[in-house]
């Protein structure tokens, strides 16, 4: 049996279908696939669009879909997905169908975990908005301690479900923007007396954290510092939760072009409404996305294959060039290596993102690239020899 040297979790876009809202808020029959479609080279050599191959463009709703994502990122050695779960208060859901029906039907008869994606829909969520036009909350998350019960409880099937990715036993959960939640220490006691209650060894909570920060700690704008990684997974870590998911593309950005430049764009952008194109050389990326703190027991990083929001964004969009393969199993060695030594219950590594195709983030095939993304992560995932047997998987 191939053992794996770490457990890599995909993040997994489920809004490859129509939903009701998606057909009011952006036109009817709206997906991904729309903005990936329409996408175009904004300037010479740049990667746009990308078309998918193995899987064309599909519909979540088919479980044959389904099935064939699970088998591709089997055989890559992913342990499982984790599923983008938006939940906005009041037991109001969006783009829940895939998942839904993966659990109810019990397949594919592969892992996943859930990460809440706890953030407004806002008219630039998907696509971006017409210039100058103000910006429009389309669904807002909300928060409170009723809710937080009924959060736990629409959840608590998915929880007890045999294939829901576990650390040490307890169910993972993943927090994209942890403090956005007022009163996170609340939400946490809530739910880890539910998971009691309710018979679960307990909860596996994980909060997502970038390695640099333009606020500082009583949120007041700053130049972000290059060496703040550990004061900013400490914050995550004492509010309660059992590890950090962290981030480090931003951190990279600030690295290659200087802690001032974000600054000035944002101010063009914001008050001039003129976008400068944001290009990157993503080998210059990898070099400072992760950082010594990365390898704490309770830190899991992020890999990310590549960035290019520009079907999404247009000329807003930050863009990575130069993304191929051979610079992916450069950023692959690198992350494996921060967590060889951890123990293997958290030698975990999510990677950003199995199917995020307007954001140029995916693993699933492209007609560029077939499934060499893939075969690099089948090549180091998979273990052999003594690090297999201390891997125990």
């Amino acid at each position: 049996m191939k053992k794996r040297q770490a457990r890599v979790i995909a993040n997994y876009l489920p809004q490859f279908h129509p939903i009701p809202e998606n057909d009011e808020w952006w036109g009817k029959g709206f997906t991904e696939w729309t903005n990936v479609a329409k996408a175009r080279p904004l300037f010479r050599g740049h990667y746009q669009p990308h078309i998918p191959a193995d899987l064309g463009f599909y519909d979540l709703r088919l479980p044959e879909v389904r099935e064939a994502q699970a088998a591709l990122a089997r055989e890559a050695g992913i342990e499982g997905f984790c599923y983008w779960h938006y939940w906005f208060g009041g037991g109001q859901r969006l783009l829940e169908r895939p998942f839904q029906e993966v659990l109810a039907s019990g397949q594919p008869d592969f892992p996943f975990c859930l990460g809440w994606a706890n953030h407004d829909w806002t008219n630039k969520t998907w696509t971006r908005r017409a210039a100058f036009s103000p910006e429009k909350i389309l669904m807002k998350q909300t928060y409170s301690e009723e809710d937080y019960v009924l959060h736990f409880r629409a959840l608590l099937g998915a929880f007890r479900d045999k294939r829901y990715l576990t650390v040490d036993g307890k169910p993972l959960f993943m927090i994209f923007e942890p403090k956005r939640i007022p009163d996170v220490k609340a939400f946490i006691a809530i739910w880890r007396e539910l998971a009691q209650q309710n018979g679960l060894p307990g909860l596996h909570l994980v909060g997502a954290q970038s390695n640099v920060s333009f606020r500082s700690a009583d949120g007041q704008v700053q130049l972000p510092r290059l060496d703040e990684a550990q004061s900013l997974y400490q914050a995550i870590l004492d509010m309660g939760f059992d590890a950090v998911n962290s981030r480090g593309i931003t951190r990279a950005e600030v690295a290659v072009k200087g802690r001032l430049n974000r600054f000035v764009r944002r101010t063009w952008d914001r008050f001039f409404n003129v976008s400068l194109l944001d290009r990157y050389r993503y080998d210059q990326i990898v070099r400072h996305m992760f950082v010594p703190e990365d390898r704490w027991e309770n830190v899991y990083p992020t890999l990310v294959s590549n960035w290019d929001r520009s079907p999404r964004c247009g000329r807003k969009a930050a863009i990575y060039v130069n993304s191929t393969p051979q610079h992916f199993e450069t950023a692959l060695c690198k992350a494996l290596d921060l967590v060889r030594d951890k123990p293997f219950e958290q030698r975990i590594l999510f990677v950003q993102s199995w199917n995020e195709w307007g954001e140029g983030n995916h693993l699933e095939p492209d007609l560029r690239h077939g499934r060499a993304y893939l075969d690099v992560l089948a090549k180091h995932v998979w273990a052999a020899g003594p690090a297999a047997e201390a891997a125990g998987r």
